[in-house]
């Protein structure tokens, strides 16, 4: 066995939970194989470099031997080889930006006043960084 089909590869290494969710990642274009986009059905070879976007981190990957079935966790590394670059990954560790406003114990629900100011400061943090 030489090739084995995109989505089951994925699936089967363990970088998605089930197939149909690998096979929707890659229908979404949200997979590349050597730089180019694929379908799920397309067939992975020894030393293709497969891309997966997570969120906000892609992940790279290459290809050390082709297989089908679903592997125990410990067994991945024997067939899949993670490359993705340090500064991916560092954004995982990214801190989220909250806002906290204090409120006295005791006082209740905001009154509407207090809440459209509450709507406000949030709308200025979260659509910031969008300009």
């Amino acid at each position: 066995m030489d090739d084995i089909r995109l989505d089951k590869y994925l699936w089967a290494v363990r970088i998605f939970k089930t197939r149909s969710d690998a096979a929707e990642a890659v229908r979404t274009n949200r997979v590349t194989v050597n730089g180019a986009w694929a379908k799920p059905s397309r067939e992975v070879k020894t030393g293709d470099r497969i891309t997966v976007r997570k969120q906000q981190v892609t992940y790279s990957y290459e290809v050390v031997d082709p297989v089908s079935s679903r592997l125990p966790a410990k067994n991945v590394p024997l067939y899949c080889r993670d490359i993705t670059p340090q500064e991916e990954l560092d954004k995982l560790n990214v801190p989220r930006e909250t806002v906290f406003v204090f409120r006295d114990r005791g006082t209740g629900r905001p009154t509407k006043k207090e809440r459209r100011e509450l709507d406000g400061l949030m709308e200025e943090v979260f659509y910031e960084g969008e300009d």
